[in-house]
């Protein structure tokens, strides 16, 4: 970013403020760029790992995928802030395309099972066709804070937690695209992978049911509405508790209860779980029968060791 230097009028100045001015422009160009570096030192140190489904990862930084991608100026109707947002960002295609270049970049993505992994364990699987869809960006300021200025974070912090979506925040333009359980926006990217969701968490497929049991459909409704924030098992997203160990959530509430907070989690407390409107009578169903049916198969990673819950 160039700093904004005065113009001068040469006809104003004497020959000898003429021959000092390539001094002062390189002074001032110096103090410029030392201050930018140390107002956001975090935006340079922000790097994004992408993990191939096959055992290599690769790692790229801020810098390094600026040097390859054009950044942009995107607008966006911000589900989270409520409002209509400015980021600097890159086109989450040639994101995709550098970070998985060594398995024929994001064209090879197209059938394979994504994950989307977040630093406060929001874990949101995703197709790579989706990701495909145009009108995708991989953010990294909000324009305007691209210097730091206030030396904090280059973004505005996040719902009630106040959270920082450093280092990258995954954001979509198009008018359709706004809504987050249709389309993710993660916030605290760090991390993409390649993984089918049963094969990244085995313990979250219901083994044995019946091929007809409704659970199938809950388990399909589990992975797009609740695996982002939840685990079953232990394995799933880390942001809410785990819904099956060491108690399912079947066996200490009431379903009507339980269907009634998923609607609307907000009617009960103040939360950062969102409604889910999108979900209807029959789905709700079958996410109980999914619960019920991972009631019969527990396996506890913690089992016999102390550690918390969250409520």
């Amino acid at each position: 970013m160039e700093p904004a230097v005065p113009p001068l009028d040469p006809r104003s100045a004497d020959a000898s403020s003429r021959r000092s001015l390539p001094v002062a422009l390189f002074v001032t160009c110096i103090v410029a760029s030392l201050a930018l570096a140390l107002a956001a030192p975090e935006l340079h140190a922000r790097s994004l790992v992408f993990d191939d489904g096959a055992g290599a990862e690769r790692t790229l930084g801020l810098e390094d995928l600026r040097a390859v991608c054009v950044e942009e100026d995107v607008v966006v109707d911000d589900p989270y802030h409520e409002r209509r947002m400015r980021y600097r960002a890159l086109p989450l295609r040639c994101v995709l395309d550098h970070g998985f270049a060594e398995r024929g970049g994001a064209a090879g993505l197209a059938d394979e099972g994504m994950l989307l992994r977040a630093l406060d364990g929001y874990t949101r699987p995703v197709s790579g066709r989706q990701l495909l869809e145009p009108g995708g960006f991989v953010a990294f300021a909000e324009t305007g804070r691209l210097a730091g200025a206030t030396g904090d974070s280059p973004f505005s912090p996040i719902d009630r937690r106040q959270v920082d979506p450093a280092p990258f925040y995954l954001v979509w333009s198009g008018a359709d695209q706004g809504d987050p359980h249709d389309m993710p926006w993660p916030y605290q990217l760090a991390r993409i992978e390649v993984a089918p969701f049963e094969e990244a968490f085995p313990a979250t497929v219901p083994t044995g049911l019946p091929a007809d049991d409704p659970g199938w459909a809950g388990y399909r409704r589990f992975q797009r509405a609740c695996a982002s924030c939840h685990a079953i098992n232990g394995e799933g997203g880390r942001v809410g508790p785990d819904l099956n160990v060491p108690r399912s959530i079947v066996e200490y509430r009431p379903i009507a209860q339980i269907k009634a907070y998923i609607r609307n989690p907000q009617s009960f407390r103040y939360t950062s779980m969102p409604p889910h409107p999108e979900l209807d009578e029959r789905d709700l169903d079958a996410l109980i029968a999914y619960f019920s049916a991972m009631r019969e198969r527990k396996q506890d990673p913690l089992a016999g060791s102390a550690h918390e819950t969250d409520d």
